[in-house]
């Protein structure tokens, strides 16, 4: 039966103390953190941080025949955002990429499309979620992405899909007209006195689906746009508390349309093998998928866990600098031309480079080139080179600078020249980064992000980061 075979999280290193916004505004905004995308990130570069982590632990010869991309704010409309995910993925042109977005549903509408679907398929979910300053979404949202490579290969599954049920209902509970910033909200009690008996009976009959009761499941995914709807729901369900999965608001926030699969990811990341997953989506109705964990569980490791991601984010970030990175605070533009805007032919004709940076190597001599080459530099073969993906292939800094007069929404901006291992140097920004830790010998890893946005159009490249770590 089909089922995932591989998965991926991505938590922002960035954090929003909650006191925070208490201190700025003097209204209360409750305990812990949330997850904050960076001023060079959004749904889409997110999505490629998590997809590349599914992929990175996928089985040999799994390669996705589509994409499917869910989130509620697209970097753009009127354009499909999945392509540049399929693009930084390396994949050919042959692959379908196609977004599902507008609301929170689609996340789960999109990974039931892509269990269902006969050929191996990558489904990822991102978002970013933002209200008006001092309002509970700003506080309670939280930033995010998650990804999972399913397939129809039973052999090849880390968990099983066992059977979904949904049910719908057409009621005002949240929503936004296109060009709003923050959503509006109906009365809570209404939302909870539609949500639950929707729920209630998705539950009933998933669980008739998949044969199970209520005493058989041992972990309970459970999230939604209304949580005193969903804390209803498991309050009235029978499910042991021990097996309520961590919801994350502590730390993450909700992430909206990507939360039920980093709450899923995270549930997997220690998942023993023959273990029944519940997952609970409150959202324009309710979903209920189930799965069950194969003994290929035990051997499988995901590159970087959801709790490593939380643990290693770096706290203290300013009220004012995530503001400014939502264009909620508008400051002195910088006294330089604006950037030009990116033209379509020139990327189109280096896609494997902007998006899938994709160097070459010498056959020759074995020299690596970034960007690729047709001469190379070292030996002078023309035309003898093969073309190597250096996405996930980490580097050493070998020098750097740190630039105070360079615009940058988050100065001084950090530039370094990085040497590969394996060859290859190259210079880069860097991101996510402390500069007075900034170090020649430091370990960095690439990064997809969004450069600039001119003229309506974004500019996607690749940036170095310090390798994260936990501790």
């Amino acid at each position: 039966m089909a089922g995932i075979v591989a998965y991926g999280a991505y938590v922002p290193y960035n954090r929003l103390d909650r006191g925070a916004i208490a201190q700025a505004l003097g209204a209360p905004a409750g305990k812990g953190t949330r997850a904050v995308a960076s001023y060079d990130e959004d749904t889409t570069s997110m999505a490629v941080e998590a997809a590349c982590a599914a992929m990175a632990t996928a089985p040999d010869g799994v390669t996705p025949a589509s994409v499917y991309f869910s989130t509620a704010e697209p970097a753009y409309l009127d354009k499909t955002n999945a392509t540049a995910i399929h693009a930084a993925l390396g994949l050919g042109h042959d692959a379908l990429a196609v977004d599902m977005v507008g609301a929170v549903r689609s996340g789960v509408g999109a990974l039931r499309a892509g269990l269902d679907a006969r050929e191996p398929t990558l489904v990822a979910l991102s978002d970013i979620r933002t209200g008006l300053p001092g309002g509970s979404d700003e506080a309670n949202g939280g930033d995010g992405a998650a990804a999972f490579l399913c397939s129809p290969e039973a052999g090849q599954v880390i968990a099983e899909f066992l059977g979904s049920t949904s049910t719908s209902a057409e009621f005002l509970d949240r929503w936004r007209l296109p060009g709003e910033r923050a959503s509006h909200v109906w009365e809570e009690r209404f939302g909870e006195y539609v949500y639950v008996p929707l729920a209630q009976q998705a539950l009933q009959k998933g669980m008739q689906l998949a044969g199970v009761t209520v005493e058989h499941v041992d972990h309970l995914v459970a999230t939604g746009v209304h949580p005193r709807a969903v804390r209803s729901v498991i309050a009235g369900s029978g499910v042991r508390p021990e097996v309520v999965a961590n919801d994350l608001s502590a730390e993450v926030g909700n992430t909206g349309t990507a939360h039920f699969g980093l709450m899923l990811a995270d549930v997997l990341d220690r998942a023993q093998p023959n273990q029944l997953i519940a997952v609970l989506v409150v959202a324009d109705g309710a979903t209920v998928m189930f799965f069950r964990t194969t003994d290929a569980i035990a051997k499988y490791r995901a590159k970087r866990t959801v709790q490593e991601q939380v643990a290693s984010g770096r706290a203290g970030l300013s009220y004012n600098a995530f503001l400014s990175w939502r264009d909620m605070l508008r400051r002195e533009p910088p006294r330089r031309p604006d950037p030009e805007r990116t033209a379509a032919p020139p990327s189109f004709r280096s896609e494997a480079w902007k998006y899938g940076f994709t160097g070459s190597r010498c056959t020759e001599c074995g020299t690596r080139h970034l960007p690729p080459q047709r001469v190379c530099v070292h030996c002078h073969a023309t035309d003898k080179m093969k073309m190597e993906r250096l996405t996930d292939i980490p580097a050493t800094i070998a020098t750097f600078t740190i630039d105070r007069l360079a615009y940058s929404p988050s100065p001084p901006l950090v530039a370094a020249v990085v040497d590969f291992d394996g060859g290859g140097r190259f210079p880069c920004e860097m991101t996510d980064v402390d500069p007075s830790t900034v170090a020649i010998g430091q370990r960095v890893e690439m990064t997809f992000r969004r450069m600039y946005s001119a003229e309506a159009i974004h500019n996607y490249f690749w940036k170095a980061r310090p390798v994260r770590s936990s501790n």
